[in-house]
């Protein structure tokens, strides 16, 4: 599959999407775009689509960034990458975020699913005494990190109150629920007691402004729903965050009204994450380069569909020592009075501001998620004007400043999961975020959610 005006970027491995064997692979800049292109012997050749733009300014150096390597891993490792996630003693980051998976059952059935879950009463559902050896084994691997509980949907569990509550008690200060939203938005005080247990910020699956959109990726009508959840976490003080699942020809069209939706909400929403579909747990069909969306050209549909009110030069990629470039982007603004977002700089990815010191960067990685996607603090009384402020003038100006960016911080940022057709394991040895296995050890998400063309899992076992 060779074509004009192409050049060779990088050479790495990946895996069959028939047989999940490990085979060499190529990154190709074709033109403008960059694709992962493979050959298995046995079931022929692959290319994948996986960047449609211009390269971040990292991501020729990302190779020679220092690793932060997991304060514990397994040491043997007969099969390598991705086969013996563990962690290995060859992956290249430790954890800033830890996922739990507390059910596999979902009071929804959509469409389009990472962990292929349902409604159905015989799926996983681990018991507190698991879940109580998971924050254990999540706290000797890698120390106090963000923890996400997800599922299936975590929400049907009644005592996911109680599971935070352990949470806290083992020494993990910044707590996320992954959720559809629907038990927030239909049970009247359900977000005050997640914020009591301790509950810090809740990621809400937000696809678009259109029930169409739901329809299509989630099987039925949720509007109201969503925007109901985000009205009972904002009074209860829960910092909210946008998840949208961008699919080409569905909901791409609609990433800047997502935004506009997100700052009406402003400061309860904290901000959007985009994640392009990625084609593992359950899709429609199998996909084809056109039903990809691609980072850069989600950076470009933020500038242009907000009529620049977000520019794509203040939306970055990883800093070296994070994330693979090629993984994910981010940016962070403050919310002026008259509803101009102001940014102000590249202030954190997951892993930002990382040092030699696993626990001084796991502390700069809980603060910096905190002011992120926590809840906005209470604000005191000040004279913020319906002006922008000017930096550059009295210094009350600059104190008022201060003050709106202590409540009114709102970040926009991307991740692009790996599929079966697009996973690159330089890439995967870079990942931070790691699921907790039902025996306790960490895998990388992109490994642990990785089905083969037929459906088959390399590492989620279905229950």
């Amino acid at each position: 599959m060779e074509h004009k005006n192409e050049i060779v970027i990088a050479r790495t491995e990946s895996l069959c999407p028939e047989c999940l064997i490990r085979l060499p692979a190529e990154r190709v800049m074709v033109d403008n775009t960059v694709v992962l292109r493979k050959h298995c012997p046995q079931h022929g050749s692959f290319e994948a689509v996986m960047w449609k733009g211009a390269l971040p300014p990292s991501y020729s150096d990302h190779s020679e960034a220092p690793a932060q390597r997991p304060l514990y891993y397994i040491p043997e490792q007969p099969q390598g990458c991705p086969y013996d996630c563990g962690l290995c003693g060859n992956h290249r980051q430790h954890t800033c975020a830890a996922l739990l998976e507390v059910t596999q059952r979902c009071n929804l059935h959509c469409p389009v699913c990472f962990a292929g879950s349902s409604a159905h009463h015989t799926q996983y559902e681990p018991d507190r005494a698991t879940v109580d050896q998971w924050y254990d084994q999540v706290m000797t691997a890698s120390g106090d990190c963000m923890i996400q509980l997800s599922g299936g949907e975590p929400t049907v569990r009644d005592d996911l109150c109680d599971i935070i509550i352990a949470g806290r008690k083992k020494g993990f200060s910044f707590i996320q629920v992954n959720t559809n939203g629907l038990r927030l938005s239909e049970e009247q005080g359900y977000a005050e007691h997640l914020k009591d247990a301790g509950l810090a910020s809740v990621f809400l699956q937000f696809d678009g402004t259109d029930d169409d959109i739901y329809y299509t990726l989630r099987g039925r009508p949720l509007l109201d729903m969503k925007r109901k959840a985000i009205e009972n976490c904002a009074r209860a003080g829960l910092g909210v965050v946008l998840v949208p699942t961008v699919v080409p020809g569905v909901n791409d069209h609609t990433i800047g009204s997502i935004l506009c939706e997100a700052l009406r909400y402003a400061p309860a929403v904290r901000g959007v994450h985009f994640q392009p579909i990625s084609y593992f747990g359950r899709y429609p069909c199998a996909p084809h380069n056109r039903m990809r969306i691609t980072l850069p050209e989600i950076i470009a549909a933020i500038e242009s569909q907000t009529g620049g009110r977000f520019s794509q030069r203040d939306l970055l990629s990883p800093a070296a020592n994070c994330e693979h470039a090629l993984c994910s982007f981010h940016g962070t603004f403050v919310l002026m009075p008259d509803g101009t977002p102001m940014p102000v700089g590249q202030s954190g990815g997951c892993c930002s501001n990382q040092d030699a010191s696993s626990d001084s960067g796991a502390r700069k990685t809980i603060i910096s998620l905190s002011r992120k996607w926590g809840s906005p603090p209470e604000r005191s009384c000040c004279s913020c004007t319906s002006s922008p402020f000017d930096l550059g003038s009295r210094p009350s100006e600059l104190d008022m400043f201060l003050e709106r960016a202590r409540s009114y911080t709102f970040s926009i940022s991307g991740m692009a999961f790996q599929d079966v057709w697009t996973i690159d394991l330089e890439r995967l040895k870079f990942c931070c975020i790691h699921v907790v296995a039902p025996d306790g050890r960490l895998v990388p998400f992109c490994a642990y959610n990785l089905t083969s063309s037929s459906g088959q899992p390399l590492h989620r076992k279905i229950v």
